[in-house]
């Protein structure tokens, strides 16, 4: 099970207890997923469609709870790709339909069609975060944390769209939006905000596993960057050294060790015995004891004098 289906299954058992919370919530998800149809004698039937059973029952006891009205819920398998069930839930009742469209403000009292959310049930704060729950149970997803962090909301009503990034920013969070064919896409790219959100719908077993990914991913990520660094530090080590013991070799081949200045014939023969030492335990080594900058001070003048010797030029210590 995928990490957005487990979210919507732990986001779908949430029952708000008042019933201003679950009619902003159910408003969402019909305003997404509900499908109106209009037959010849101007009858209006209100389909809602999802391929979450924990959904469609949600949708159910929501519609007998805040309307009383009779519904029924069928069920068909999808003939294409990975034919999944879909769950259809269906008002009976043609003034039920009614009552249902005019109380989230999809018809007007006239009963004309106003196909919006009435702004009025977003008063309340819990009112604004049932609505949240109910946008991501009709058209939400949200990467496994692993991957990318990405939460989107698919939706094709541009009027909507603004209408939800409002209230998302009502709470701080940046959500953008692009085009994707023919739907609008809201999405959040950052983990925090992605966090933030799942707080304010309530799915905090979503979070905490989430947040428990996320802090293994920055562990393993850091440890990465420090192996990387420390590599990256050996690597150079090495070829320095192997650059310095070159050079030794040519000042010994052309004039000799012994011939050179004490100090240099010093720092040589401690590279020539610790050959994987790095600068400043070279430097603790000697006595006196000089810092890594003054070892690294005479590693130069015996490269100027490895060069010089292979030139051919005269060597001035």
């Amino acid at each position: 099970m995928s990490f957005s289906t487990t979210t919507k299954n732990e986001l779908a058992r949430i029952k708000a207890v008042k019933r201003c919370c679950q009619l902003a919530e159910l408003a969402a998800i019909i305003k997404l997923d509900g499908l109106i149809q209009i037959s010849g004698n101007h009858k209006m039937s209100l389909h809602i469609l999802s391929e979450n059973a924990a959904v469609a029952r949600k949708v159910f006891a929501y519609l007998k709870s805040v309307f009383g009205v009779q519904t029924e819920i069928l069920v068909r398998k999808k003939q294409r790709l990975k034919k999944n069930n879909v769950y259809t839930v269906r008002v009976l009742s043609q003034q039920g339909v009614r009552e249902v469209l005019r109380e989230i403000g999809i018809i007007d009292s006239q009963g004309h069609f106003a196909d919006k959310v009435k702004a009025s049930l977003l008063t309340k704060d819990c009112c604004r975060r049932a609505f949240l729950r109910g946008v991501f149970l009709g058209g939400g997803s949200v990467n496994n944390p692993e991957g990318t962090y990405h939460l989107e909301i698919l939706i094709s009503d541009a009027d909507f769209c603004d209408f939800v990034c409002a209230v998302l920013h009502s709470y701080h969070l940046p959500a953008k939006v692009s085009r994707r064919k023919n739907w609008f896409v809201i999405y959040l790219k950052g983990s925090d905000e992605i966090v933030k959100l799942l707080n304010l719908m309530g799915a905090h077993s979503a979070l905490l596993n989430f947040e428990n990914v996320r802090i293994y991913k920055d562990m393993r990520n850091q440890v990465n960057r420090l192996v990387n660094c420390e590599t990256a530090n050996l690597n150079k080590t090495v070829d320095a050294a192997l650059h310095q013991l070159e050079n030794i070799k040519v000042i010994d081949e052309y004039l000799g060790l012994g011939n050179l200045p004490p100090n240099l014939k010093q720092i040589a023969e401690l590279r020539l015995k610790y050959p994987d030492s790095s600068l400043k335990e070279l430097g603790e080594m000697l006595d006196p004891k000089v810092s890594k900058s003054g070892v690294n001070h005479r590693f130069r003048r015996l490269q100027r004098i490895a060069e010089d010797l292979k030139a051919g030029k005269k060597v001035n210590f």
